[in-house]
């Protein structure tokens, strides 16, 4: 069994981030990590493999800088990756789902593919349903539960009320990870060592035949969140309160 794991490395959610331009924003000294719902499906894909057999194979799409991200993928137990390179600091999610799809080409597509529910970054919940449109295959997300029967995938996701939705899929298909489907194990040192010297294939969005420019979605300005003001106690009776509150609602505040 062959599986492909979507990996995306992403800046530490405890990191400050600071804009540079309008555009994008200081990245030389910020923590990046594997997105952490990216380790959902690296842990899934890994255990899955140890028990059918097969090859882990990650695939990743950012700055030669995500090699860091790509080792703590294999310090896990992938075999090998593709870090297919780009300068941007956000690339289009429809320009990244055809990356991996030409780079899962080029290799050879799997019998699965995992990635998160998203990425605790831009959060544009795109990238894996565009490509499992490319790829002709079903997806779910929000996976919390997964059994693999030969040729079949059941699983198990949350919706409203608490519900638990059970899915059926052929393979090959696109699952995406969410907290709960599994616990990612913490790499111990000779893992961590041998992940050094497992290979990376890197190449570039040219090398597939993909123009870095030409995406549907384009970032026109960042701005940092507004500080909040201090919180403001109401006085008063319980009438005078729900008067006062309502005025700053429609007055100060303008939502209602």
């Amino acid at each position: 069994m062959k599986i492909c794991v979507c990996v995306k490395h992403v800046p530490d959610t405890a990191a400050s981030i600071k804009l540079a331009g309008d555009k994008g924003f200081e990245d030389s000294e910020i923590k990046f990590v594997s997105n952490p719902y990216d380790e959902y499906g690296i842990e899934e894909a890994v255990s899955l493999v140890e028990k059918h057999g097969g090859e882990v194979v990650v695939v990743t799409v950012g700055k030669e800088s995500a090699v860091t991200t790509i080792r703590s993928a294999m310090a896990m137990g992938a075999h090998r990756a593709i870090l297919v390179k780009t300068d941007s600091q956000f690339l289009d999610p429809d320009l990244t789902a055809k990356a991996i799809k030409a780079a899962m080409d080029q290799d050879g597509l799997p019998d699965m593919i995992f990635t998160g529910k998203g990425s605790v970054d831009t959060e544009s919940f795109q990238t894996h349903y565009r490509l499992a449109g490319y790829l002709g295959m079903a997806i779910v997300n929000e996976v919390s539960s997964l059994t693999v029967d030969k040729d079949t995938v059941i699983v198990e996701r949350e919706i409203e009320g608490g519900q638990r939705q059970v899915i059926e899929m052929r393979l090959p298909c696109v699952i995406g990870a969410t907290k709960g489907l599994n616990e990612p194990r913490y790499p111990k040192f000779p893992d961590i060592m041998k992940a050094k010297k497992k290979p990376i294939k890197e190449i570039d969005l040219s090398g597939l035949g993909i123009d870095g420019s030409q995406g549907k979605v384009t970032i026109e300005k960042l701005e940092p969140v507004p500080e909040r003001s201090g919180a403001k106690m109401l006085e008063g009776s319980v009438d005078d309160q729900v008067t006062e509150l309502v005025r700053i609602l429609k007055e100060d505040e303008k939502v209602l």
